[in-house]
Order: C-alpha cells, then sequence, then structure tokens
C-alpha cells in the first residue's frame, strides 16, 4: 500500500514537471511579444498625448494591458496557485477623451502594469523559462553517448576541441557518458523542483502587480465611506415609507373604519346617508390602495422584478412628460440589488433631466461590456449640469459608489448633457 502511495507521488510529481515545462514555454513565448507590444504602444501613446492624439489611443491601449495583466492573473491562479487581485478603479465610459484619459492615468495600477511589462518581458521571461530549461535540457545529455558527442565535436575524434555540456567537456564517449550521469543529476533537479520553479514566476508576476497596502487601505477607506452613505440613505428611506404610510393609506384606512362604524348605526335609520357613507368609503379605500401600490413602486417595481432592467427603465420613459428613447443591449439580468440602484439611478437621472434642464428629448442607452454596467442618459436641454450642484448627481454619485460604481458628466452650457454610469457586475 505504501509503495503504491510512493509511486502516485513519484508519478503525480512527474505529471507536474512536465506539465509545468509545456506551460512555461507557452507562456515565454506567447507573453514575450505581448509585453514588448504592451510596453512600447504604452510608451508611444502617452508620448502623443500633447498632440491629441494620444488622448484618443490610450484608452485602448491601456485597457488592451489591463486585459493582458487580468490574463496573467487568472492564469497565476489557475497554474500556479498564486491568488493576485485586481484593484483597477472603474473607468468612466465618457464622451470626453481627455477625462477618460486622464481618469486612467490618474490610477496607480496603470502604471504598476506600465512597471510590470518590461519585467515581465525580462526576469518573467526567464522564470517562466526555467521549468522547460529543466527538463528538456537533460535529453540532450542523455542523447550525447549515443553519438551526438561526435556531431558536437566536429569530428568523430573531436578535431574541434570538447563540447561542454554544464560543466562537462565532452570529448570521447567516457565524458559523453559523464554528460549524461550530469544530465541525471539535472532530470532529478527538475522533477523536483520545475513545478517550484514556476510558480516563482507567478510570485515575481504578483509581486509585480499585487496592489499595495496603501493602496488596499484607501479602497477600504472609500468603500466604508460609500457603505455609510449607503445605510444614511436607507434609514432615510425607511423613515420616508413609515411617514408615507402615516399620513397617507394609514390615514385613509382609519377613515374608512370610522365610515363603516357610521354606517352601521345608520343603516337602518338613513339608508341613504348610509349608502353616501358607503360610496365615500369606498373611494377612500381605493385611494388608500393606490398610494400602497405607488409606495410599493417605489420600493422596488414590479416590472423591475419581473421583467428586468430593460423593461423597467422602458416602462419608466412611457410615464414622461418628455419624448424618451430607450435603447437596451443586455444578454442577461444583474443581480438584483444592482438591478435595483442601477434603476433608481437612471430614474433620478431623468427626473433631473426633466425637471432642470429644459429638454424636449432625452435618451436612455443600456449595455454590458467588459464586466461593466453602462447606463447613459443624454438630453438636448441647455446644459450646465455638474455633481453637488444641487441638481441631485452628487446623491446619485453616493448610490453607484455603493457598488463600486462611477459617476460622469459631460454638460457643456448650450448643452447637451451626458450623465454616464457604470456599474462592475457580471449577468446572469
Amino acid at each position: 500500500m505504501n509503495t503504491h502511495t510512493k509511486s502516485d507521488g513519484v508519478g503525480s510529481r512527474a505529471r507536474g514537471m512536465v506539465l509545468a515545462a509545456g506551460r512555461g514555454l507557452l507562456l515565454a513565448v506567447v507573453s514575450l511579444p505581448l509585453s514588448i507590444l504592451g510596453f512600447c504602444l504604452s510608451l508611444v501613446s502617452m508620448a502623443l498625448i500633447p498632440i491629441g492624439v494620444g488622448l484618443v489611443t490610450t484608452p485602448y491601449v491601456v485597457r488592451g494591458v489591463r486585459a493582458f495583466a487580468d490574463r496573467r492573473r487568472t492564469l497565476s491562479g489557475r497554474w500556479g496557485g498564486v491568488s493576485i487581485p485586481s484593484a483597477y478603479r472603474p473607468a468612466p465610459a465618457t464622451a470626453n477623451p481627455w477625462t477618460r484619459t486622464f481618469a486612467l492615468l490618474r490610477d496607480p495600477a496603470t502604471w504598476r502594469d506600465l512597471r510590470w511589462l518590461p519585467v515581465d518581458m525580462t526576469a518573467g521571461f526567464v522564470t517562466a523559462l526555467a521549468p522547460t530549461v529543466l527538463v528538456l535540457y537533460p535529453l540532450e545529455g542523455f542523447a550525447l553517448p549515443l553519438g551526438l558527442w561526435r556531431t558536437m565535436t566536429g569530428g568523430p575524434y573531436g578535431e574541434y576541441g570538447p563540447y561542454w555540456y554544464g560543466f562537462v567537456p565532452v570529448s570521447d564517449q567516457t565524458t559523453a557518458f559523464g554528460a549524461a550521469a550530469l544530465a541525471a543529476v539535472v532530470l532529478v533537479l527538475a522533477h523536483r523542483y520545475a513545478v517550484s520553479a514556476f510558480q516563482a514566476h507567478f510570485r515575481l508576476t504578483k509581486a509585480m502587480l499585487a496592489p499595495s497596502q496603501a493602496e488596499l487601505t484607501e479602497r477600504v477607506r472609500v468603500l466604508t465611506e460609500t457603505r455609510r452613505d449607503a445605510v444614511d440613505t436607507s434609514a432615510a428611506e425607511l423613515r420616508r415609507i413609515e411617514r408615507d404610510l402615516h399620513d397617507g393609506a394609514q390615514a385613509r384606512l382609519v377613515a374608512v373604519g370610522m365610515d363603516l362604524g357610521t354606517v352601521e348605526m345608520l343603516v337602518d335609520k338613513n339608508p341613504e346617508k348610509a349608502k353616501e357613507l358607503l360610496a365615500q368609503a369606498r373611494r377612500s379605500s381605493a385611494e388608500a390602495l393606490c398610494e400602497l401600490r405607488d409606495l410599493v413602486r417605489g420600493i422596488h417595481p414590479p416590472v423591475l422584478a419581473e421583467r428586468g432592467l430593460g423593461d423597467a427603465v422602458r416602462a419608466l420613459a412611457l410615464r414622461l412628460p418628455v419624448t424618451t428613447e430607450v435603447g437596451v443591449e443586455l444578454a442577461g439580468r444583474a443581480e438584483a440589488p444592482v438591478e435595483s440602484a442601477a434603476y433608481f439611478a437612471v430614474s433620478e437621472a431623468l427626473t433631473n433631466a426633466v425637471k432642470h434642464s429644459g429638454a424636449d428629448r432625452i435618451w436612455v442607452d443600456l449595455r454590458h461590456s467588459d464586466g461593466s454596467l453602462r447606463i447613459s442618459v443624454t438630453d438636448n436641454g441647455k446644459g450646465g449640469a455638474a455633481t453637488g450642484a444641487g441638481t441631485g448627481l452628487a446623491g446619485l454619485e453616493r448610490r453607484l459608489g455603493t457598488f463600486d460604481g462611477v459617476l460622469a458628466v459631460s454638460s457643456p452650457a448650450g448643452g447637451p448633457t451626458m450623465v454616464t454610469m457604470e456599474i462592475p457586475c457580471v449577468l446572469s
């Protein structure tokens, strides 16, 4: 039993050695040109920012480098068992190239990726290729005693001097067997350390790509603030619901109960008056029911729960006094809290547009790409909107911040106004 277990362990380690060699070779061959390309394109694109060309190209180059780095993070966890967290700030999907480019350049992760690329094309290439060399180099040593040494030394008697295999000078059959012995030692080392050498590549990648403790601390601080805002908003919403119930539906239902009590006393003495009170009670109950429906719709619209964000926004647009076009490109549904936050963010943006912009046409676009839900609300109004200007955009920004989302506003004087929202999420 112990012999069987030991042989299984040796076989498993041998498979791991071969797998590390194959994956290391693939990683080295593929990553080297991509790292060089990403580094060169980044430098050229950023150098072209002063003349305006880089404002257009840099966001695409940075996103390409991020996709490459994220792929390496995935392979690090899958092939090396080394987890590398990603800490990119969400890129604003604004139409303003200046804002978009400098938002990406202000992200410390952008510069961390740029520092990683030259390391990956040098030390990263070597460490990725190390397990392949450990596994393949012994094959040459084993081939030398089979006659390869004659070819390597330039003739049947080694006229052109010895061929060095490691530290063994191979010039005849005897030294060729010495090279084979060295190859056996290297193969033993490969069997023992090839997987560890491959993991060293991913540990190097983690050292370059993992966020610093200061960044993680700042991230926790921002998330703590947004969660606190969410709690405060939820408490205020709960107080509003309680107030609406107390002053609206509850008062009407109390009045209905009083009317029904009066009807009981008048039904025999004054039937006409009783009928009048019954009709009044029926109207009051209908009004209370409408208020309760409006209240429930304000908490979580039924159409949102039943048919998803796209149809809920379409239904919202139909109730507006301004002509509104809605475009939806969603291949699935996000989690319920994300859908709810996105719905009320759109509702608030539309309310702001109707109240303050003076627009006669609004466009809403919803789509999902690059792991984020992107929503834009555009109107042809007078413009001049800004966060913190008393239009409700600051509250909208806090609502999105709860889900690590971002808000971008482009609203020059004279219009148009584009409010762009982005929430990281996955669709199911």
